[in-house]
């Protein structure tokens, strides 16, 4: 069986797959496992690219890990899948000076190419992760839209027991309608008009609204919640009168010009890079692991909201964050994708084996160490207690996020 038609049944159970997904938690899911792999196999082109165009060898270009599901060779690159889709990578020779090869492929190895090849090739994964942030931001902000805070509409209407219609809905105000002002107060967030809705029990209210290409002034008059009922209860059992005119309140989604989104996505993934810095310092601090075996030994810690707030979060939890992500729309979902691509590039370039700033880190150590002629050659085994004991941090924090969640998922914050 040739190679094309060895990857037909996997493409076809691919499919599958998918659509049982779809089946069982709607659209969302598969979307968010596709662009995890996609994220993945970005990474492995940032260094695949960056290795062919700097002339070094690369022998294999696979996505996944464990046994080999497809492969094809072209030239003297093997691409392939593998069954488990936990990763991917992009092979090189001569990786270490230990590595015994040929003379004649020395020059197009790793230890052969110069020091801004190698740093350049090391760095391409975090690098491509940082280029799709930069698009998904981008597209967040200028084809799809976010909500915005500032922006208040209209989202739904309240039905009053015994009235045909609520105040709003006499007023004729429509769902989708934004309110611009309130008695000449710009409404730059929902409280604004809650507030005025509450104070001004049966005076009537001058509301701007901004109705797709048009504005508007309407007049509604808050009726006193203590004469009215919803669903049989009481609406207002307060002690003094409260405005209502009977509407729920949403965030309107705004998307900006393709051309204003360019710096709006370079400010977004730069105040998200900020935070992810920050979170990978919480998140390997002896305080983090700590509070990790107090939420897995003891249940009512790990549901305390405060503590789940903190949490760091397995490949589980990234994914049911990202689906519920997706109830408040695609923008949103973008974001979540793209503070997920930016947390994965910068943890990437942490200084320690295996990850890849490890290499940069080696590379630039060598670099340091070299005189005019002579190149020094570092003796990577003498790291092997370090990345051990790095390896055996990053599992027991892999095994303790997963565990949470599963067990004591994080409550949805959306």
């Amino acid at each position: 069986m040739n190679g094309r038609a060895s990857l037909i049944p996997f493409v076809a159970g691919v499919a599958l797959v998918a659509a049982g997904l779809a089946w069982i938690g709607g659209w969302a899911l598969p979307t968010v496992i596709g662009a995890l792999v996609v994220m993945v196999v970005g990474h492995e082109f940032g260094h695949f690219i960056t290795a062919k165009r700097a002339g070094l060898l690369v022998t294999d270009f696979f996505v996944g890990f464990g046994p080999v599901i497809w492969s094809t060779t072209v030239g003297e690159t093997r691409y392939g899948l593998r069954l488990l889709p936990l990763g991917g990578y992009v092979k090189i020779p001569g990786m270490t000076w230990a590595d015994e090869l040929p003379a004649e492929l020395e020059p197009r190895t790793y230890r052969g190419a110069s020091y801004p090849r190698q740093v350049l090739f090391a760095g391409a994964g975090s690098l491509m992760h940082g280029v799709m942030a930069l698009v998904l931001a981008w597209a967040s902000l200028s084809l799809v839209g976010l909500p915005s805070a500032s922006h208040v509409a209209i989202g739904s209407f309240t039905p009053w027991d015994g009235h045909a219609r609520n105040a709003a809905q006499l007023a004729g105000l429509r769902v989708g309608d934004r309110i611009v002002s309130v008695d000449g107060h710009p409404v730059r967030s929902a409280q604004i008009l809650v507030t005025e809705v509450h104070d001004h029990v049966g005076q009537p209210l001058h509301l701007v609204v901004d109705r797709g290409s048009s504005t508007r002034t309407i007049v509604a008059t808050p009726v006193n919640g203590q004469r009215l009922k919803v669903g049989g209860q009481r609406l207002d059992t307060g002690s003094r009168p409260v405005g209502y005119i009977g509407v729920t309140l949403v965030d309107q989604v705004v998307r900006e010009s393709w051309l204003a989104s360019i710096p709006g996505a370079f400010s977004r993934v730069g105040q998200v890079a900020a935070l992810s810095v920050h979170g990978l310092v919480h998140i390997f601090s002896p305080g983090e692991f700590v509070s990790l075996y107090h939420q897995i030994t003891n249940a009512s810690v790990a549901s305390r909201p405060s503590v789940q707030l903190t949490r760091p979060q397995s490949i589980v939890g990234v994914v049911r964050l990202a689906v519920q992500s997706a109830a408040l729309g695609p923008g949103v979902l973008l974001e979540v994708l793209m503070a997920v691509n930016i947390f994965v590039g910068l943890m990437n370039l942490l200084p320690l084996l295996p990850l890849d700033g490890g290499y940069i880190a080696v590379a630039t150590y060598e670099r340091i160490r070299s005189r005019r002629g002579r190149r020094y050659h570092a003796d990577l085994s003498r790291l092997n207690p370090v990345v051990f004991a790095f390896v055996a941090v990053l599992l027991v924090l892999f095994a303790s996020t997963l565990y949470l969640d599963i067990v004591h998922p994080i409550a949805n914050p959306f």
